[in-house]
């Protein structure tokens, strides 16, 4: 263990200068082990891996006392190839490529040895993150890199590929933008992109040095090489530097338009053990194991790595950091965070926070793929305090209902589901959370069933709209994908000029709308803003682009909905009241109105800085009737940015009334417009005599008025008589009222009392007099009762 611990900060990996390289793995239980130097990449055979890797240069390697191998060789070895040859106490050797290997050929088959400015693109020095105040500032969309381009109608030349991210000036033949454009226009902050690393089960030679694209696909969760980006993203996959350039383009053209970019990371697990990245090198030590001794599966897919032992936990680091500082990346979303640690994500989080960026952001799955003996597992709750975010299940589950099947949310209009609304729109800080900040608020990601194809399903209208049975990428009978998608019918009743009047299109809004509208990170899964479809596939993990890919031509058919989505992502950057992250803050600008009956009500008051409005009410409306909501008192107007068919920060409607009638299945968003009192406004002119004339420390107190309920004070006149103003919002047509002595020391009567307002009436005079019999109340315009 000591010696473990003291190669915990040695540099592993190929160190590069044009003077010469020095190469060091950690082998602790190699007899021997020998780098071999190559000018090629290989003879490929027809599965596009190399198998032979006899030849090549020789160079003895020294052990020092921690396990660690090394060699320095002397020149400028940039685009060369290497590999080491590992011999075992039996004799037995073995070929492994470096499991820190920075670069590698097609396939990752060998390591390469790159000179890192030729990687750069012009202009990377300057390269900047875009601000970034805090985690709730955030507003993430969730993207694979090949869904995003590789359909014809993106319009784009680099279709598959890092490059599409640097095209800019798409539009389609109605002039609406398309790829980074687009998502400039959307507003999002932040892109997560599915696994960028080198994996395994794409052949990245499939299609090469032809006109053809590959057809082959995966979401990449399944980890071959962690440090080098993934060649069948890159135009030439035959060329190490090319990936790795072209990835670093694709982030400074998204930093350049203000988008940080988040890495999807899997430390979690590899695709095979014995051929995988460690096991040559240090066997039986990189993997978890059960108590009988076979390898854990906690994962689903065979292996878990072992996180809590010093040099997997070191490697995790040294790979969070190299991609932070070499490649820019501004935060890592964690899968099956769970397999993970504490300690370790601690010290991810603390050491990359303080030696690299502290605006990068971390959050994770806290869950696992199934058992694991990990004690220390980084599940909901362990989060607290510690810097990093959690992915929101149980919000999920009430807005939507379950992943796969008919359950129906919130959203689908499922009752005994407002408190658990409620509770993720504050931040889910009674709950799991400390703090906002901790928790990752979405509906659907690229797991289990999107958006659409969910309400569908939740609603009973799958066989409606023709969804598709698959299995492993493949339907049921065989067939072609493309065209059962072709015959599909996903939109099915959702008719062009009234798309907002759709069902599944305002259900599918009301869940999404609360996620952006409710405190925390929000995530978005790409293609939600127009109404992507994956045909029914719940997991579409190797389904190909015929079910993934996005779709553009959407966009023209489902515009209000995709400048819905621009407006509520809009609304929540210009607002920091929507944007709150300590629990001590939330608590006390925050308030639930109402929580019932299918319909979430809450108020959030704002600051005082110029443009933040002062007080708030967002409304969820989940049933299928219009219903009326009573507003928060106010003598001012209030003004209306989101209602059922539009979202944004301009006004679209305003209102002088106490309540408000909210649409059914649909949100609505008031803010108090200060630049203007309500209309209509009805004047109480309230008189409270005393028979003794000590009228020190009395005060009214009144509710129901829609303009400014609580404590009214008294101001007597020359008469002996305290006389105060209230005011009614028009529309209301009772308050309450009590005469109370200072904080409810003493009241007048043993009742409350009430002013009733005839419609039309102006004017309202209030008499309440005191005596020793008791009190008596005189209305001279209306009726007391």
């Amino acid at each position: 263990m000591d010696m473990i611990k003291s190669c915990t900060s040695s540099r592993l990996g190929a160190s590069y200068s044009k003077q010469g390289t020095i190469f060091q793995v950690w082998a602790p239980a190699a007899k021997s082990v020998r780098l071999a130097l190559y000018d090629s990449a290989g003879e490929y055979n027809d599965n596009g891996l190399v198998t032979n890797h006899e030849g090549g240069e020789r160079y003895v390697m020294d052990r020092s006392l921690d396990g660690i191998w090394s060699v320095h060789v002397h020149g400028d070895l940039h685009g060369k190839f290497y590999m080491y040859e590992i011999r075992s106490e039996d004799n037995t050797a073995c070929y492994g490529v470096d499991p820190y290997a920075r670069a590698v050929s097609a396939n990752g088959c060998r390591g390469a040895i790159i000179d890192p400015a030729v990687t750069n693109p012009e202009g990377w020095a300057n390269d900047v993150r875009p601000p970034l105040l805090q985690p709730t500032d955030a507003v993430v969309y969730e993207l694979h890199v090949r869904d995003f381009s590789i359909h014809t109608d993106s319009g784009m030349k680099y279709r598959g590929k890092f490059k599409a991210f640097t095209e800019r000036g798409l539009r389609d033949e109605h002039g609406n933008t398309l790829g980074l454009d687009h998502l400039v226009e959307l507003g999002i902050t932040h892109v997560h992109l599915l696994p960028i690393f080198d994996f395994a089960t794409v052949n990245e030679l499939d299609g090469y040095g032809s006109d053809s694209i590959s057809s082959q696909y995966n979401w990449g969760y399944d980890p071959l090489h962690y440090n080098v980006p993934e060649g069948s993203y890159a135009t030439d996959p035959m060329d190490p530097a090319v990936r790795i350039r072209e990835l670093k383009e694709m982030i400074q053209a998204l930093h350049a338009c203000g988008i940080r970019v988040v890495m999807d990371v899997v430390y979690n697990h590899t695709f095979t053990v014995d051929d995988g990245p460690f096991e040559r090198f240090a066997p039986g030590y990189f993997y978890r194991r059960d108590s009988g001794g076979a390898l854990s599966n906690g994962s689903g897919v065979g292996n878990e790595l072992a996180t809590e032992k010093p040099m997997v936990r070191k490697f995790i680091k040294d790979s969070l950091r190299y991609w932070a500082e070499e490649y820019h990346i501004d935060g890592f979303r964690f899968d099956l965070m769970g397999l993970i640690d504490t300690t370790t994500m601690k010290e991810v989080v603390q050491e990359l926070r303080e030696k690299v960026d502290p605006s990068l952001l971390f959050y994770g799955e806290p869950w696992t793929g199934g058992l694991s003996p990990l004690a220390e597992q980084t599940v909901k709750g362990t989060q607290r305090g510690q810097g990093f975010a959690v992915f929101n299940d149980h919000f999920r589950y009430a807005i939507k209902g379950d992943n796969d099947g008919r359950g129906r949310g919130f959203a689908a209009g499922e009752p005994w589901t407002e408190g658990a609304i409620a509770e993720g729109m504050m931040g889910s800080i009674h709950d799991f959370a400390q703090e906002a900040c901790e928790t990752v608020n979405y509906v659907t990601v690229h797991d289990n069933l999107n958006l659409w194809d969910k309400m569908l399903i939740a609603l009973g209208m799958d066989q409606e709209a023709g969804l598709l049975r698959l299995h492993d990428g493949r339907l049921g009978n065989g067939g072609s994908l493309w065209e059962a998608t072709a015959a599909s019918r996903p939109y099915a009743g959702v008719e062009a000029d009234q798309v907002m009047s759709s069902e599944p299109v305002r259900r599918s809004l009301l869940a999404n709308g609360i996620v952006l509208l409710a405190q925390g990170i929000p995530l978005l899964h790409a293609g939600d803003e127009l109404l992507r479809t994956k045909f029914g596939d719940h997991n579409s993990y190797r389904s190909g682009d015929a079910i993934n890919a996005i779709r553009w031509s959407n966009k023209r058919l489902f515009k209000p909905v995709f400048d819905y989505y621009k407006g509520l992502i809009q609304l929540r950057r210009s607002q920091p009241a929507f944007r709150m992250s300590k629990r001590e803050e939330i608590e006390r600008r925050m308030q639930v109105l109402q929580a019932s009956d299918r319909l979430v009500a809450c108020r959030i008051q704002g600051g005082s800085r110029s443009g933040e409005w002062r007080q708030i009410v967002v409304i969820a409306n989940a049933n299928e009737q219009d219903l009326t909501v009573e507003l928060p008192p106010t003598p001012y107007r209030w003004s209306i940015v989101v209602n059922e068919e539009r979202a944004g920060t301009e006004p679209i409607g305003t209102t002088n009334q106490a309540s408000i009638r909210v649409p059914g299945v649909s949100l609505m968003v008031l803010y108090e417009d200060h630049s203007a009192f309500k209309d209509g406004l009805v004047k109480i002119e309230l008189e409270y005599e005393r028979k003794d004339g000590k009228y020190e420390g009395w005060n009214a107190w009144v509710w129901g008025t829609g303009v400014q309920d609580g404590s009214v004070s008294l101001s007597q006149g020359v008469d002996s008589k305290a006389r105060a103003v209230i005011y009614a919002a028009a529309g209301v047509q009772r308050i309450g009222c009590i005469i109370r002595l200072r904080e409810w020391e003493n009241r007048e009567g043993d009742r409350d009392y009430y002013i009733d307002i005839p419609p039309g009436q102006k004017t309202v005079r209030f008499s309440m007099h005191s005596g020793s019999e008791g009190w008596s109340v005189t209305q001279r315009s209306g009726v007391a009762s």
